[in-house]
């Protein structure tokens, strides 16, 4: 490397004359070296150490933990290149943290509907038959007076049976203990895929709208307030319940094209067959039974408050006349077949029993609706991967894959007449 403008190695101009001395052996010489200018020396394949060693931390922050992770330089560069937006980690955490506060908000409020089934149910059974005694007191005393207020506290008692029926009738809180029930499931069930799409995924602005499309969709299948948004408990016809947003076109993956995505024309031959078992049989099965629960509900929500009703009249007129005894006979038996009735209907739970048919209507609706978008987009590497997509149909459907496959086969031989169900599980 060369480093002297001059030709030549050295350069020294001695400053004086050369004095040598031979005083006591030394031997002394001056040699002055001119100041040499350096310029700046560039390696531009080197960086500076600082620079290599350089880390940036990315923190997450959760509701529990805080977690930092360490990064060098080229990976964050990568990462902020191809990997996740931040922007949208952060609003998956937050529309997580909102699903996490509805799965607590319906789970209490389900357990407080289900109470009140239990506390009303108890309470007008107690009325009904502390009235009926009544009537049976009076109609059996001679004293005027006693008679007079035993007529009167029975026919009040009787009165607030039928006002607090009529109200528990409209409301039917096992069925409102079941949608709570239902919701907080499905709201589990959102809470756990988000965390999913966190962990492992690659998440995009598409899942945060899909996220935000299921929340509004829950929100609107099952509303947590009582007046004005509350599902119609007696509907003119059964409707599977749904409870999910519109299907909408997947995005486009990266697939080898050797297997198109998992999908072959056999397997989608196979789901064509599960789609129409699940709406020939499972759907159709739990629409008739929706149908017969809400016929037998309908029925015991009129005959309650009028069985209380009419024992309210029987006990005003109840008294030792002859048409008094018939009076008091139709207080007593009122009162007795109101309680009857009350407990079919809210012991038994048959406004429950409802909604649970019409959830399970709902669920094979949504499978069908699943499988038949798959198969409407004609570009594979827009599908679910169809190896997945039919583990998980399976699962659903409590079958194991060749189970499944088997029941495709037997549903494309026998069509109509195939007894089989699709779903094992209910």
């Amino acid at each position: 490397m060369t480093i002297l403008q001059s030709s030549s190695f050295l350069n020294y101009v001695p400053s004086t004359s050369s004095n040598y001395s031979c005083k006591r052996g030394l031997i002394r010489a001056t040699i002055n070296i001119p100041r040499i200018k350096t310029g700046k020396i560039s390696l531009p394949n080197l960086q500076s150490v600082h620079e290599q060693e350089l880390i940036k931390y990315s923190t997450i922050v959760n509701k529990e933990n805080l977690v930092e992770i360490q990064l060098s330089p080229a990976t964050t560069r990568t990462h902020m290149v191809n990997g996740p937006d931040p922007l949208v980690i952060e609003k998956l955490y937050a529309i997580k943290e909102a699903v996490a506060d509805r799965v607590e908000m319906h789970r209490n409020i389900g357990e407080q509907r289900s109470q009140w089934n239990s506390m009303l149910l108890t309470s007008i059974n107690g009325i009904t038959l502390a009235a009926a005694t009544m009537v049976g007191i009076a109609a059996s005393s001679s004293a005027v007076d006693s008679v007079l207020g035993l007529k009167m506290s029975s026919t009040l008692m009787y009165l607030a049976a039928t006002g607090m029926l009529t109200i528990i009738n409209t409301i039917q809180p096992s069925q409102l203990a079941e949608e709570q029930r239902k919701a907080t499931r499905l709201f589990q069930d959102l809470y756990n895929q988000i965390e999913t799409t966190l962990s492992i995924g690659n998440p995009s602005g598409i899942d945060v709208k899909e996220a935000m499309d299921r929340v509004l969709a829950l929100d609107k299948a099952y509303p947590l307030p009582l007046l004005g948004v509350m599902l119609e408990k007696f509907p003119s016809s059964v409707e599977p319940a749904v409870w999910w947003p519109q299907q909408r076109r997947r995005q486009t993956k990266s697939v080898n094209n050797d297997n198109w995505n998992g999908w072959n024309s056999k397997q989608e031959e196979e789901m064509r067959e599960i789609m129409g078992v699940l709406g020939r049989k499972d759907q159709e099965e739990y629409i008739r039974l929706g149908e017969k629960a809400l016929k037998l509900n309908k029925l015991l929500a009129m005959s309650g408050p009028l069985l209380t009703g009419v024992a309210a009249l029987g006990s005003a007129f109840a008294s030792h006349s002859p048409h008094g005894s018939w009076a008091a006979m139709l207080g007593i038996v009122g009162g007795a077949l109101a309680s009857v009735v009350n407990t079919l209907e809210h012991g038994g739970q048959v406004g429950m029993v409802f909604e649970m048919y019409r959830s399970n209507a709902g669920f094979f609706q949504y499978m069908k609706e699943s499988i038949e978008s798959n198969l409407r987009e004609t570009e594979t590497e827009r599908r679910e991967n169809g190896e997945l997509f039919e583990l998980k149909v399976a699962l659903k459907l409590g079958r194991s894959l060749s189970d499944l496959r088997n029941l495709a086969a037997a549903a494309s031989l026998k069509e109509e007449h195939l007894d089989e169900f699709a779903s094992k599980l209910f």
